[in-house]
């Protein structure tokens, strides 16, 4: 008696999991299990050992354990979330439905409580729908009807490269979300074959599967052809993209051998010109020619229609023309400087800009201006008074105002002179004489510069006269004698050896009695009645 009282014992340990499992996993689905069945389980617990007891117990618990790691991943599972969802969401219409049935073929008046707990339904339905309604649509039909793919672009110069790149990235990315999602659902389906294994009689999730199954079945149909669509056009990007880098790699090699000459030139240009202004200017031709070569290859490798770029620019150019006269014109002095050889790098200028005058070196010529850097010169001293400055001359000054070159070509002197004031009763010969002789002494070297550098220019232009010896000239003026010599000086110290000159001079003609310097001068008469006669006729001359 004892021995059959821990059997049932037993048995109602072991049966009452299993009972609990089954009655959780089939909530919702009612069964009705009839007489023959109970007699046979009452059969089957009155013939089991405890040892078969045991393990019932153990396959139950692990049986418990695998629903429980099932039902964790299912919980975390969103897109079997959004199939809840889903479901509850067209549980909700068909019992809003159901309501507004009832609503329509019933006879209640608006102010029973049937009637108004009725209403009272609908609205609640109402507001839970209207929660759910993002969740109206299934949640798998985007893995069968997947959105188009990109319209990929069209690759027809080395700058649409990035744009081919980023389109296969955005095909990558697309593709391996589709994949990732047609995964998950893959794994869904894997969750509820192994959940509907374990509870054998739970019709819910038999229900589940033959809804997920077929969608699985056409998502894998629709990836495939998916699939074929972005190889097909990830082929022809790719393709496209191939040509474009070989056009591209050409374009560099085109351009390195660009460089690669304009260095040789340079090269050359180092070990053939001797002189620093001209090796400036030869090298600012080499790398204008570089850059202008270089745009040239790029504007006829990106842009395919040229005929379509050469008639939009001849439209547009008269409008371009009156908008950027300043620009174009100084673009062309600046063609006429570089290759008619007026102005070179070095050159001592004199700019006329109104009433005003500045005289510099060259330090630059740009394409659109010429840089000066201003010096200390006579026309500093008796014009400006500030030097040192940085002049910047746009290149169309050589079409609308006056330039002087002081430098050009092989001729580095100028013409300067001094100019001396004596009385009437100095002995002038000799004071001719004495400024004659001091300006030879100290102009002798660049007179003879001079005559050399003017023979060398005889085959470039008509020189008759190349007489540079030091000039002469005696006038009379309002106050006295004028002796004005000329001479030959360096273009770039003309104010340093006119001040050596008019030193001497000075000295020379103090240290003489007969010569005497004239300034203008006046006479104050203090008596009105008187008449005051000068005492000698040079007095009276500069009065």
């Amino acid at each position: 008696m004892k021995i059959k009282t821990t059997l049932l014992l037993l048995l109602c340990v072991v049966l009452f999991p299993l009972y609990a499992v089954d009655n959780n996993s089939t909530k919702g689905v009612k069964t009705a299990p009839t007489t023959e069945n109970n007699e046979t389980e009452q059969t089957e617990k009155a013939n089991l050992t405890i040892e078969e007891a045991k393990a019932r117990i153990k396959h139950n618990q692990e049986i418990q354990e695998q629903l429980e790691a099932i039902n964790d991943q299912l919980k975390t599972n969103l897109l079997y979330a959004k199939y809840n969802n889903h479901q509850v969401y067209l549980d909700l219409q068909n019992q809003l439905k159901e309501i507004r049935k009832k609503l329509h073929k019933s006879a209640l008046k608006p102010d029973t409580p049937e009637f108004m707990k009725l209403k009272s339904e609908e609205e609640t339905l109402e507001n839970q729908i209207s929660l759910l309604k993002d969740f109206k649509y299934p949640p798998f039909e985007e893995l069968t009807k997947p959105k188009d793919i990109a319209k990929a672009p069209e690759i027809k110069t080395p700058f649409d490269i990035l744009n081919g790149f980023r389109y296969l990235k955005l095909l990558k990315t697309e593709r391996e979300d589709f994949n990732r999602k047609l995964e998950g659902l893959y794994t869904l389906i894997e969750l509820l074959k192994e959940k509907k294994r374990l509870l054998k009689k739970d019709t819910k999730i038999k229900h589940e599967l033959d809804e997920i199954l077929p969608v699985y079945h056409l998502a894998k149909n629709t990836y495939a052809l998916y699939a074929k669509k972005v190889e097909d056009s990830k082929l022809k990007v790719t393709s496209d993209i191939k040509v474009q880098m070989q056009r591209l790699f050409n374009i560099l090699i085109t351009i390195g051998v660009i460089i690669l000459f304009s260095f040789i030139f340079k090269y050359l240009a180092k070990k053939t010109i001797t002189d620093n202004q001209r090796y400036y200017m030869a090298n600012k031709i080499i790398n204008f020619s570089n850059f202008f070569l270089i745009m040239l290859v790029l504007l006829f490798s990106f842009l395919e229609n040229m005929t379509y770029f050469v008639t939009v620019l001849g439209f547009a150019s008269a409008g371009i023309a009156i908008a950027m006269k300043d620009l174009f014109m100084s673009a062309l002095g600046w063609m006429v400087i570089v290759f008619g050889g007026s102005f070179h790098v070095g050159d001592r200028v004199k700019v006329f800009k109104g009433k005003h005058e500045y005289v510099g070196d060259i330090i630059d010529i740009s394409f659109l201006r010429m840089t000066i850097l201003e010096d200390v010169t006579l026309t500093t001293y008796t014009h400006n008074r500030r030097a040192g400055r940085i002049i910047f001359i746009p290149n169309n000054y050589i079409f609308t105002e006056l330039l002087a070159n002081y430098t050009h070509g092989k001729i580095k002197t100028v013409w300067d002179g001094v100019d001396v004031m004596i009385t009437f009763d100095s002995n002038y010969k000799k004071a001719q004489h004495l400024v004659r002789e001091i300006v030879k002494k100290y102009s002798k070297g660049y007179t003879e510069i001079s005559r050399k550098q003017l023979n060398m220019l005889r085959s470039q232009y008509s020189l008759k006269n190349i007489n540079v010896e030091p000039r002469v000239y005696t006038f009379m003026e309002e106050y006295g004698v004028k002796i004005s010599c000329w001479y030959m000086t360096n273009s770039y110290a003309t104010l340093t050896l006119r001040s050596n000159i008019y030193s001497n001079i000075l000295d020379a003609l103090m240290a003489e009695e007969d010569i005497k310097i004239a300034y203008p001068t006046q006479i104050v008469n203090f008596k009105k009645d008187a008449q005051l006669e000068p005492k000698d006729p040079g007095e009276q001359s500069i009065s």
